[in-house]
């Protein structure tokens, strides 16, 4: 077996025959949606841009639950600890 056919993974000409009918299934589905590559490169960018600002809108939402449950919390905590320390 040649270094080329175990790095394809089959015969050079049986690769090339299974990417020309892969490519022209995928080609046919992209032309029927309207689509083209430029479309899914600017589909996947905006995704990754909403997780990304999904994420640092959710980080700023934690912290603000946490200043809102602090602002009850510590003055509790500490009243607690001002009683126990009298006993």
């Amino acid at each position: 077996m040649s270094a080329l056919t175990r790095f394809l993974g089959d015969s050079p000409l049986r690769v090339i025959v299974k990417l020309l009918v892969i490519s022209l299934i995928v080609g046919f589905v992209m032309s029927a949606f309207h689509w083209s590559p430029l479309d899914i490169f600017y589909a996947l960018r905006d995704m990754v841009l909403r997780i990304w600002d999904m994420g640092f809108a959710a980080l700023g939402n934690f912290l603000g639950y946490i200043l809102l449950g602090a602002m009850i919390v510590v003055p509790a905590f500490l009243i607690l600890r001002l009683l126990s320390f009298r006993r």
